[in-house]
């Protein structure tokens, strides 16, 4: 069975759900954070930008819906709280910023 199949259909959440809480992760990341993130609904992500030229941090929705999760699922922070889930990614993609 097909490894995506096998993840959705393990999911209480749909697929709709997890791209209301990016869609949300995205506008206070911008909003307060000034980070730049663009919402791909075709891959069920968002794609956040640091202030380097460097590949974008891929975020999803992961384990049953509870988590924002990053970095191959090493980072991760509840879905509940999209203030801490924003700073804690805003932080993170910012680790590397020169002075």
């Amino acid at each position: 069975m097909n490894h995506i199949f096998i993840r959705v259909a393990k999911l209480p959440s749909t697929p709709a759900t997890e791209l209301i809480q990016l869609e949300k992760l995205q506008f206070r990341l911008l909003r307060a954070e000034h980070v730049v993130a663009s919402l791909r609904p075709e891959l069920e992500c968002l794609l956040v930008y640091g202030p380097e030229p460097c590949l974008p941090v891929h975020v999803f929705v992961g384990y049953g819906g509870a988590y924002f999760s990053w970095q191959n699922a090493e980072k991760r922070h509840p879905v509940d709280d999209i203030e801490g889930a924003a700073q804690t990614l805003a932080a993170y993609v910012n680790r590397d910023r020169r002075p």
